[in-house]
């Protein structure tokens, strides 16, 4: 009795804490958990039974066991006729798991054994690793290893009788850019970094078209716990196809090289035969560059290695900050990239702006005693004691600055200045390499420019060009008057060798007429005849050209730069041949025969390979034209642009409204 009332004082005391409210509250809170749980149920179900294999796909995926790179293969490039000068070669990395290698304690030692025995990996190499990161999966041992070396470890790893204990090496594919022909245009070509990266050249300009797309591999256990694969391929890199002809590319290297061992200093003291040696080569009826290379040039597949100019003891001499300077400099393309005064390759311009512009006829006759007054200055020529009475033909063949001054005041300041421009100078080419050297600011407007401007201008000194841009402008001047953009590239194929792109000639402009192009180009046919470039004829071929040698800033320095502009033949030219040979390793670096001798030799050999008509297949003879041989003078040896005889013997100028502050004008050592 007492314990029935005391459980019902117990309830009572709940209801009391509990009232009915509340506990209505409760009941309908718990119906409704019910029924949620209830639709849940129902909702999971449905699902399952309308969309459960999708979703267990995406679980699963998600369960990725494997995921790895595919690497896309860098495009190649090639000479015009196919030969590859850059490939990417298929190569392997050594990948280390230390996770399943340490999975077992009988796995450790065979493994270790096996990566110093195929790769040559060392054992204290592995065990630091391990020690260091044991939960690694992913540890690259080794790079680049060759097709030959992984098919050595390839047979270990399928040998599971003698090698049963070897677990966690795997290798992974990859690509290593390499050069088969080392040096060879190597500021042309350029090359990469961090894999895939164009430096310098074409690798850099053509950088776009050669990149791919990485593909990607992916691995996932399915439902029964088995292996699926899901691979996304790699897009490789589109080929670039040059106008580079490898075969007359190695011959002008070939002589360019010669020169430079000729005349280097000591052997491993980094003195090469001359500051640059340069030579471009190309078609002036399309503006294809079939060869250009500098000196001195450097190993694509070893950039930094400069062991062949640099002992190792003189370069480990060389700060740091100078050594970058040097890789720079030695990288540079300086027929693209640098700038310099032309000299007297600049003459056939002034008098093709002459012709055009109706204010010379080519009849004149002119005088030289050796010097001519400008304003207040006596500006000499290359032959102090005078060329004498001249023709036009004459004084470019004998390259008399007395007769270009006195044409240069006839054409005027504007017509002289709209011409430069014209003919492409102080403008870009569009050449397709990067850093080509801007030339506009180093060119006088009709604001700056003096009479004694006008004159020194005339013959090629007190303003600068690049390789390039004087190349460009003489085509133009041998092809009857056509502009083409230079380039270096001629079609962008497909890995499969399919053409996607062609690069065909870009005619610019007209710069002079076919009768002025048929005049200057008798003028410049004189030159090798009888005038300052006989030396460097080439037996039976008609061949016109001009010569340069210009006095580099300051003058009193006695630095000067040696060039020969030359074509062939000389109807319808078919080539166009540009020799540089900046500050020479010799005593007298106003020798032009070292200039003349260069170009004979490239020429002789590169014309009978490129097919050049000879004077015999077009029935013509190379007759004498008349005239003042060059050859006969004391001075036969060069042609050279003096200006000294209006400057102080500190090689300031006389006016001091001349050009301020000559010295630190850019020359080809420095310009950007």
């Amino acid at each position: 009795m007492a314990g029935r009332k005391r459980r019902k004082n117990r309830f009572q005391f709940l209801t009391k804490k509990f009232p009915v409210r509340m506990q209505r509250k409760l009941v309908l809170l718990f119906i409704a958990v019910i029924l949620a749980f209830l639709v849940l149920v129902g909702r999971i179900t449905y699902i399952n039974v309308t969309k459960g294999s999708k979703y267990t796909k995406l679980v699963l995926n998600q369960k990725i066991y494997d995921s790895k790179t595919i690497p896309y293969k860098r495009g190649d490039i090639l000479d015009r006729n196919g030969t590859k000068i850059a490939t990417s070669e298929r190569v392997y990395n050594v990948i280390l798991d230390v996770v399943v290698m340490t999975d077992k304690e009988e796995y450790i030692d065979p493994t270790i054994k096996v990566l110093n025995k195929c790769f040559g990996i060392s054992e204290k190499t592995v065990r630091e690793i391990v020690e260091e990161k044991p939960n690694s999966r992913y540890i690259v041992l080794k790079k680049g290893i060759d097709y030959e070396t992984a098919q050595k470890y390839n047979e270990i790893k399928n040998d599971t009788e003698n090698y049963p204990n070897v677990k966690g090496i795997w290798l992974e594919d990859d690509y290593n850019r390499t050069y088969p022909y080392n040096t060879l245009a190597s500021d042309v070509i350029g090359f990469t970094y961090s894999g895939n990266i164009g430096a310098i050249g074409i690798e850099s300009a053509y950088n776009d078209v050669m990149t791919g797309t990485d593909g990607r591999e992916y691995g996932y256990l399915d439902e029964d716990d088995t292996v699926e694969q899901n691979v996304k391929a790699a897009k490789n890199g589109n080929n670039v196809v040059t106008t580079i002809d490898i075969t007359l590319q190695s011959i002008v290297e070939k002589y360019i090289q010669q020169f430079n061992e000729e005349h280097a200093g000591e052997e491993g003291s980094g003195v090469t035969g001359s500051k640059n040696t340069a030579v471009m080569i190309m078609n002036p009826n399309t503006g294809e560059i079939l060869a250009e290379a500098s000196y001195p040039n450097f190993d694509l597949n070893k950039p930094r290695d400069l062991s062949s100019i640099y002992s190792e003891e003189k370069w480990n001499a060389i700060d740091e900050k100078d050594q970058l300077n040097i890789l720079s400099s030695i990288w540079r393309n300086f027929c693209v990239s640098d700038a310099f005064e032309p000299g007297s390759t600049m003459k056939p311009f002034t008098v093709a702006a002459g012709l055009e512009t109706g204010t010379l006829t080519g009849d004149e006759s002119y005088y030289c005693g050796g010097y001519l007054h400008v304003g207040d200055n006596d500006i000499g020529c290359h032959l102090r004691s005078g060329h004498g009475t001249e023709s036009t033909m004459d004084a470019i063949a004998n390259s008399c600055n007395v007769a270009l001054m006195e044409m240069a005041e006839k054409i005027g300041i504007d017509n002289f200045i709209r011409y430069q421009h014209i003919f492409g100078f102080g403008e870009y080419t569009g050449i397709d390499l990067p850093a080509e050297a801007s030339t506009a600011s180093l060119l006088y407007t009709t604001d700056t420019m003096t009479p004694v401007d006008l004159a020194t201008n005339a013959f090629g000194q007190n303003f600068n060009v690049t390789m390039t841009q004087l190349a460009a402008g003489f085509s133009s001047l041998i092809n009857g008057g056509y502009y083409y953009e230079p380039h270096v590239v001629k079609q962008i194929q497909d890995e499969n060798g399919n053409v996607i792109e062609t690069k065909n000639p870009v005619l610019l402009r007209k710069t002079v007429s076919t009768e002025t192009s048929e005049l200057v180009k008798t003028y410049l046919q004189a030159v090798m005849q009888y005038g300052t470039g006989k030396r460097a004829q080439v037996e039976g071929y008609d061949i016109g050209a001009k010569t340069g040698t210009a006095q580099k800033l300051p003058r009193k320095d006695g630095k000067y730069l040696l060039s020969y502009i030359g074509y062939a033949p000389q109807e319808n030219p078919e080539v166009v041949i540009y020799v540089v040979i900046d500050e020479a390793n010799v005593d007298a670096q106003d020798n032009s025969s070292l200039v003349l001798e260069l170009a004979k030799n490239i020429m002789s050999e590169a014309f009978p390979y490129l097919g050049i008509t000879t004077i015999e297949e077009t029935g013509e003879s190379q007759t004498q034209q008349s005239g003042q041989s060059f050859e006969d003078t004391e001075y036969s040896d060069y042609d050279q642009d003096y200006t000294d005889d209006y400057s102080n013997e500190d090689g300031s100028y006389v006016d001091e409204n001349y050009k301020p502050d000559l010295d630190s004008w850019a020359t080809s050592s420095n310009i950007d």
